[in-house]
């Protein structure tokens, strides 16, 4: 099955092209693959930030209670106390 792409043209300053232009050649890529590379690390980088805003948000609704901050350092304590740091 044929893959469907679209034509962007887009417009950067001069000294991010060279730079662009100077990895992509080290590299062996084209182009249209580092800025295809460059948007899907983008969108992940977008997708890990929603998910650390709801974590976070989660977290404010419903913070840990004393004793569940207890029951942690009771933990690190007892699995951490033997190490040799």
């Amino acid at each position: 099955m044929r893959r469907v792409a679209t034509k962007v043209a887009v417009s950067i300053p001069d000294d991010l092209y060279r730079a662009v232009e100077q990895a992509r050649k080290r590299h062996g890529k084209s182009r249209s693959a580092i800025i295809q590379d460059a948007l899907r690390h983008w969108l992940r980088h977008e997708a890990e930030v929603a998910l650390v805003r709801e974590y976070e948000a989660g977290y404010r609704r419903r913070p840990e209670t004393r004793r569940e901050i207890k029951a942690a350092d009771a933990a690190a304590v007892r699995l951490l106390g033997g190490e040799d740091w």
